[in-house]
């Protein structure tokens, strides 16, 4: 693999894991040793596309024009971009925000640069887009870093996550059905279980897919949810079950800048998040 290709391969990578990829972990793909690697970054530094930091590096380019090679499913990633353009409007300047680290999460977190917000994050790749910005008050959560995404997660992010309060928490997950919501950390799932609890208004963000999909944890019952961001991807059954089941469903219009469309009512909070 010529060093040009190899670079290209890196970025990928990088985006792929939400903006952050460990040094071990990038060697392990490419099948290379940790210095070439290192002098790829070196490079990709130089070009202002890339962080390095202590055992890995940050993507700090502007997102591309067309998606990176995705795998089995590219069509994905302009959905995620559709649904941070849609949940943009809900969030109000001067809004205490909570984020967390998933890859649409992270196209919200790019639009969202350059906004007076006070943003809450556990997710170094998130932090990283905020940390320079002097429109933004941040506060990153601490706690044991998952090197596959560069989210802190465990028992110390979760009693610091006790401590705050947020207007509103925007999160990421990996499969919506009529019980509830799932991801496939178990970790993961108890850090934003003390999300939930610390957000006044919880909105979801997840591409059409992800609708009739469980995975290996349960988050939260449809009733701790306020709203849930689609694309209009999302078939005229889940939609239906949606609606059936209280959900405030808003459903990008593409990935212009088409309106909205809105379903159902938002849930009163006390029907949200007993106790």
């Amino acid at each position: 693999m010529l060093a040009n290709e190899r670079r290209h391969r890196v970025l990928e990578i990088v985006r792929l894991r939400g903006g952050f990829a460990s040094l071990p972990e990038l060697a392990a793909e490419l099948q290379v040793s940790e210095s070439t690697i290192r002098r790829d970054l070196d490079h990709l530094e130089r070009e202002g596309v890339a962080r390095r930091t202590h055992g890995g590096v940050f993507y700090t380019g502007k997102a591309p024009t067309q998606p990176y090679e995705m795998g089995s499913e590219p069509e994905n990633w302009e959905k995620k971009q559709a649904i941070a353009k849609a949940a943009v409007a809900l969030v109000e300047d001067g809004d205490t925000l909570l984020l967390d680290g998933g890859s649409t999460t992270y196209e919200l977190a790019r639009l969202l640069v350059g906004r007076p917000l006070q943003v809450v994050t556990n997710s170094l790749p998130v932090a990283n887009l905020f940390a320079a910005n002097a429109y933004t008050d941040l506060l990153l959560v601490g706690g044991y870093v998952y090197p596959r995404t560069g989210v802190a997660l465990g028992p110390y992010a979760d009693e610091m996550l006790s401590r705050i309060k947020v207007r509103r928490a925007i999160l990421s997950v990996s499969g919506i059905g009529e019980e509830g919501l799932y991801n496939n950390n178990s970790l993961l799932v108890a850090t934003e279980q003390a999300m939930l609890r610390a957000a006044d208004e919880v909105i979801i963000v997840a591409d059409s897919t992800k609708f009739g999909r469980q995975g290996l944890a349960h988050l939260c019952p449809l009733s701790e949810i306020d709203r849930i961001v689609v694309d209009n991807g999302i078939s005229e059954d889940w939609r239906s079950r949606m609606l059936a089941a209280g959900v405030n469903l808003v459903v990008a219009g593409g990935t212009d800048n088409t309106p909205l469309a809105q379903d159902g009512q938002m849930l009163p909070a006390s029907k949200r998040r007993p106790g």
